[in-house]
């Protein structure tokens, strides 16, 4: 049945299927993930790209500090301290709930839940980038007099990627099956708050179905992750 997708039926709501369950909470989390990885991305590679070429400067050292804090705050500390200031003082967004998807719904729970992957993903490129600029063929081409622009885009920015990919496969898979403290603070019906009302309830086919969903979409994004080395860095050969 596992191999077919029937989990079984729900204990706690015998009328439901573990597969319909799934199919009614997943949208919510996978467009919430989708949101926030893309903002992770085109954050965190910004800043590691800046932060590499203006390396030990004020700007290297500014976003590296803002990084550590990144990783060091938990989401279960940075979600009420957003919605206290975004959503009780200031008034500008909503303080929970789903709403359809609207946009000032998505916004906090987003943000933080892209502000930890992308001080990772803004650490791991800074040390790639570095890693990149010192190698030979890029001395080469700028040896060559190309522009500073087209030496980092072309020849620096796809090896430097290499550990960015490797790390994105479970990264990825985190934030589509949902965070399960963020949805819970911000009251989301996706799969990290139902996973947690289901531990509670004692829900075991609920709880297996969704563990088993999590690691096959682990198992498949990082062989995608691997797959997708060989494309950034033609150094890397599948056999």
């Amino acid at each position: 049945g596992v191999v077919r997708g029937d989990f079984g039926p729900s204990l706690k709501y015998p009328d439901k299927t573990v597969a319909d369950i799934l199919k009614q909470n997943a949208p919510v989390s996978l467009k919430l993930g989708l949101a926030s990885m893309i903002l992770a991305l085109a954050v965190g590679v910004s800043l590691g790209v800046l932060a590499a070429l203006r390396r030990n400067g004020i700007l290297d050292v500014g976003a590296m500090g803002l990084a550590i804090l990144g990783v060091c705050v938990p989401t279960f500390v940075t979600a009420p301290l957003l919605i206290l200031l975004f959503g009780s003082t200031l008034q500008w967004l909503p303080n929970g709930g789903w709403n359809g998807g609207a946009l000032p719904n998505m916004i906090l729970p987003v943000i933080v839940l892209a502000l930890p992957q992308a001080a990772i993903l803004s650490r791991l490129t800074r040390a790639g980038m570095i890693e990149a600029l010192a190698a030979g063929h890029v001395r080469t081409a700028r040896a060559r007099g190309l522009p500073e622009i087209a030496v980092v885009l072309r020849h620096a920015l796809r090896p430097a990627l290499t550990p960015l990919v490797s790390y994105l496969g479970p990264a990825a898979a985190g934030l589509l099956t949902g965070s399960l403290v963020v949805e819970k603070i911000f009251n989301l019906p996706g799969l990290g708050k139902f996973f947690v009302i289901s531990a509670l309830q004692r829900d075991y086919t609920v709880v297996m179905g969704m563990i088993v969903v999590y690691a096959g979409l682990v198992l498949l994004l990082n062989l995608l992750g691997d797959l997708m080395l060989a494309v950034v860095d033609p150094r890397v050969r599948l056999s």
